[in-house]
């Protein structure tokens, strides 16, 4: 009879035994998601506009100098790169023809002169017509421009630099025939640079000088840190090669030399908000045409929440409505979360496996 009754005992712990393992699996299953959070603040924000620009000689402080006829090059005394100074001689042509250029002109002012002497003797002895000094007079002042022009060609003959700097281009090649007024040399002033950006016509708009600008090495956000800069002017007109409006950025200071050509990415500040409600960018998460931002209530459930975003900078978004002061959003780890999902602000336990030695 105790045997007997001891069956039906065993049975309902044995139930009992397997129904408590079943919940404590459940619960074991339910998903915890270890993310990263921040508490939305509200706080001066910043708005920026990013663009790609190049660093370019300042206006007024660049020459390129070419021939002044046609010629061939018979010296070159610089190489690309070098230091010259005003004056210093960069480039010798052939003076042939240039200098038999100047003969003719000189001897065709001399008859000129001649020409208009005699007609004014002639016209006052009643001789000739007054139309025949005009006539002179014209032909002498079209001899006496053709003669400066080929004294300036003669002295041309040798290209020397108008102001010191660094010789930036050099197209001169020894021996080669060159075109009137072909740029074979290009010299600027490397202590007066400029930043020549490129930004949209919408964009253009939003931009006023003396905007600061902060400035950055290569083609996106995240390069070698160059530096703020100011705005100088943003060009009236789209330029056609880049369908761009060009913003030119002075900037006295950097903390290294920029060198002509060199690419950098920059950030103008186009607004200041005073106080605004801001999250990292790693909290916008897409949703259709808008974004998304996990919220994490205290008992440390997820709940999506879709927000109006409005002005953004490198790291950090401008959110218009949808959220509040205080309130504590995902970050990293924002893709990976689920509406109403159990998030944790911890780094996921190890596996017992992974932890365990092998034998």
């Amino acid at each position: 009879m105790r045997s007997a009754l001891m069956v039906p005992t065993l049975t309902l712990l044995a139930l009992a035994g397997c129904s408590a393992g079943g919940e404590e699996s459940e619960a074991e299953a339910t998903p915890v998601v270890a993310v990263r959070t921040a508490v939305v603040s509200e706080q001066p924000f910043t708005e920026t506009v990013g663009a790609i620009g190049a660093v370019t000689a300042r206006p007024g402080h660049v020459a390129s100098l070419g021939a002044p006829t046609a010629t061939r090059v018979t010296n070159v005394y610089v190489s690309e790169g070098a230091r010259v100074s005003r004056g210093q001689p960069l480039v010798a042509l052939d003076r042939t023809a240039i200098d038999a250029a100047a003969q003719a002109s000189e001897a065709a002012l001399t008859a000129a002169q001649q020409a208009f002497e005699r007609a004014q003797r002639l016209n006052r002895e009643g001789v000739a017509p007054r139309k025949d000094v005009e006539q002179a007079s014209a032909d002498l002042g079209r001899a006496r421009s053709e003669a400066i022009a080929a004294r300036r060609a003669s002295q041309l003959a040798v290209l020397h630099s108008p102001i010191a700097g660094v010789v930036t281009r050099l197209a001169a090649v020894l021996g080669a025939s060159v075109d009137v007024n072909q740029p074979l040399v290009e010299v600027a002033d490397p202590s007066a640079l400029d930043i020549v950006l490129s930004v949209t016509p919408a964009e253009a708009g939003r931009v006023r000088p003396n905007a600061s600008v902060s400035l950055s090495a290569g083609q996106k956000a995240g390069g070698e840190p160059l530096g703020t800069g100011t705005v100088t002017s943003v060009a009236a007109g789209v330029d056609s090669t880049t369908r761009g409006v060009p913003v030119r950025v002075r900037a006295p200071s950097t903390t290294r030399p920029l060198r002509i050509g060199e690419t950098l990415f920059a950030r103008i500040v186009v607004g200041t908000h005073a106080r605004a409600l801001a999250v990292p960018l790693e909290a916008l998460v897409p949703d259709g045409e808008g974004f998304k931002v996990f919220v994490v209530d205290s008992a440390s459930i997820a709940h999506a929440q879709p927000v109006t975003v409005g002005a953004r900078s490198d790291s950090t978004a401008e959110i218009l409505t949808g959220l509040e002061a205080g309130q504590r959003v995902v970050t990293y780890g924002a893709y990976g979360v689920d509406d109403s999902v159990k998030v944790t602000t911890a780094a996921p336990a190890r596996p017992a496996s992974d932890s365990a030695t092998k034998p």
